[in-house]
């Protein structure tokens, strides 16, 4: 009892000048320049700083950015192109921002990662704007801060995929939705905004563009007994807003890529195969493999990390805002009321979805906005003077869970580096590592294969990540213990950009197991006009040899993957080699560099060769001896 007291008497004596604090941090706050510099600066320091390196990876960065250049190259912006090939599988604003891109500053690595990056920019700013309109400047801040120091939207921008951008036009969408229900009549201006989201993000990642944003404002609208306010958003002049950027595009691809013969047309293949055969898994040809249900709802769960441990009293709040939609209207709810229920239906439907359908493991990435923006009016609400004490102790209950998860990760990083052993000089990783091609259709397959060996190759990452950890959580534990949240999350976001750090210098000496570039180089050096270039496998497996050399590459495999559909074509041109024919090639005058992931393919027993050179596991044979 007589410790309580004194604990008590010391809370007392430290409140008066922690309420002071927050007040002079509350005032610093809400200096919106200030808060859009923070901002900017995460951006930099996180996103910015790697745009260079490491070099693009085979699979999804390169068979991307060869599509955006042979669209500059073609003068195509319509038809989309890769390694010679109709490529028409997914929507074109993506390849459209690569190939503006390439105009302006030319073709490399960190021009093609720029549009992504501008990308996330505006997701941020966008994330902050809607969250400075539904719960002050500091609830904006907070927003912002939790989604750029993120663990899933850093990790799911290292790949040149879409699904940030989705989350960009589902952000300024559902401000303009905010904004019409506090208009008795909502203006052109923000209904057509919304309309003109919809209509982007349709021609960014097709039509989930639409069914996100319809399924969480009709829920939200059903909920609130408000669905009377769809007859007020214009819905006949924004209609014509939508289709007036979505139309054009889908007209054209159709015109220009009909039915011919046994092979249908465009509309068949991107609307029906593309969205409906894929929801229901019977695309043709299968696509990715599909992540567990269970792993899929706990990943959402992990790509908000550390941010995570303080969902658990958001979410506390929801079932209060339902109770309240059973006795009152919507419209009487407030604004902050409004938002939150609105950003629990973004993340829901979204992992809701695709709880019906194939997924991978960015699938989420898209509600990532939507759970930093519940977060932030949280964290605003907890560090301002007139938080609750029960704010502030789940603040504490919040902190002491994550300071337990910081320990336990820097007890198995620190086993982890007592199991690890040093890698020889000059060793490739690649031979260090375990096979599991089963789990290859995953975007994170690779990480099953690390062993102790390969550990010893990221022992400085590991140490940083595991004494970030310990000390990012414990002084965040400590701060809050201290009354003092706003630097307990300072402490948190540093902590992140350490980690974060840590990544890019992981996926840095982990990519020459991902990408043919390295290979790519040495082809380039003995590459002369007239020579042929021979994929052995699927041609994703080796993208990078097309875009890095910018040469048309042979594949010896059938039709598959993303060459499926183009090369039913009558113009496709004829690329893929079967075993007789490469044998054909290997005797012919042309110099002949056959890329492979196995130690020796059998379609060179019997043919003289010469190994050219081998990076990642990946190795490039010749018909010819290397040239000096």
């Amino acid at each position: 009892m007589k410790t309580l007291a004194m604990n008590s008497g010391a809370t007392r004596n430290l409140e008066p000048p922690t309420v002071e604090s927050m007040t002079r941090l509350n005032r610093l706050l809400s200096d919106w320049r200030i808060s859009v510099l923070v901002l900017m600066g995460l951006w930099a320091v996180i996103y910015m700083a790697g745009l260079s390196r490491p070099a693009l990876l085979d699979d999804a960065d390169t068979v991307h950015a060869e599509a955006a250049r042979e669209m500059l190259q073609r003068h195509d912006w319509v038809t989309l192109y890769t390694n010679g090939i109709r490529y028409l599988e997914k929507a074109p604003l993506t390849y459209w921002s690569l190939a503006a891109s390439y105009r302006i500053f030319g073709i490399s690595d960190w021009s093609t990662r720029l549009p992504l990056m501008l990308g996330v920019l505006g997701l941020l700013l966008a994330t902050y704007k809607l969250g400075r309109y539904a719960f002050g400047e500091s609830g904006g801040l907070y927003a912002g801060v939790v989604l750029a120091t993120s663990l899933g939207l850093y990790i799911f921008t290292r790949f040149l995929i879409p699904d940030v951008l989705v989350g960009l036009w589902l952000t300024i969408g559902y401000y303009f939705f905010l904004r019409s229900l506090e208009e008795e009549w909502p203006s052109r201006l923000t209904c057509w905004g919304f309309a003109a989201t919809c209509a982007l993000n349709v021609l960014t990642k097709g039509l989930i563009g639409l069914v996100f944003p319809a399924g969480a404002i009709g829920l939200y609208l059903l909920f609130t007994g408000n669905l009377r306010h769809l007859l007020k958003l214009r819905l006949v002049s924004s209609a014509l807003v939508f289709f007036a950027i979505a139309a054009p595009w889908h007209i054209l691809a159709a015109l220009r890529n009909p039915a011919q013969g046994q092979v249908r047309g465009f509309l068949w293949f991107y609307f029906i195969n593309e969205h409906v055969m894929r929801f229901l898994n019977k695309r043709v040809p299968p696509g990715y493999d599909t992540v567990p249900l269970p792993i899929f709802w706990g990943l959402l769960l992990a790509w908000l990390l550390p941010w995570t441990a303080f969902l658990p009293q958001v979410l506390r709040d929801v079932p209060v805002r339902w109770r309240e939609l059973r006795s009152k209207l919507g419209t009487k709810l407030d604004r902050p009321q409004r938002a939150s229920l609105l950003f629990f239906l973004w993340a829901l439907v979204i992992v809701g979805f695709f709880s019906f359908s194939t997924r991978q493991e960015y699938y989420t990435i898209p509600a990532l906005p939507g759970m930093a923006l519940l977060v932030g009016g949280w964290l605003a609400r907890e560090s301002g003077p007139a938080a609750s004490e029960s704010d502030r102790r789940a603040g504490r209950i919040s902190s002491t869970v994550l300071f337990a998860f910081g320990v336990l990760g820097f007890v198995a990083g620190t086993y982890l580096l007592s199991v690890s052993h040093l890698p020889a000089p000059g060793a490739d990783l690649a031979d260090l590592l375990k096979k599991n091609p089963r789990d290859y259709d995953f975007s994170l397959g690779h990480v099953l294969d690390l062993t102790p060996q390969a550990l010893g190759a990221f022992r400085g990452p590991l140490l940083g990540a595991s004494l970030g950890l310990l000390l990012g959580t414990g002084l965040n534990w400590i701060l809050r213990r201290r009354g003092r949240p706003f630097e307990g999350n300072v402490a948190l976001a540093v902590m992140m950009v350490g980690l974060l750090a840590c990544v890019h210098s992981s996926f840095s000496t982990f990519s020459p197991v991902l990408s043919s570039y390295k290979l790519a180089v040495a082809i380039r050096k003995q590459f002369r006009p007239g020579d042929v270039i021979v994929i052995d496998g699927q041609y994703h497996q080796a993208s990078t040899l097309n875009f890095y050399t910018g040469v048309q590459v042979h594949v010896l495999h059938e039709p598959s993957g993303n060459l499926w559909y183009g090369a039913k074509f009558p113009d496709a041109p004829h690329i893929f080699e079967t075993p007789e024919s490469l044998a054909v090639l290997w005797s012919g005058p042309a110099e002949v560099f056959l890329w492979t992931d196995q130690e020796y393919p059998k379609e060179l027993r019997g043919l003289t060769s010469f190994l050219l050179a081998r990076s990642g596991g990946k190795s490039i044979y010749s018909n010819r001896p290397p040239r000096d």
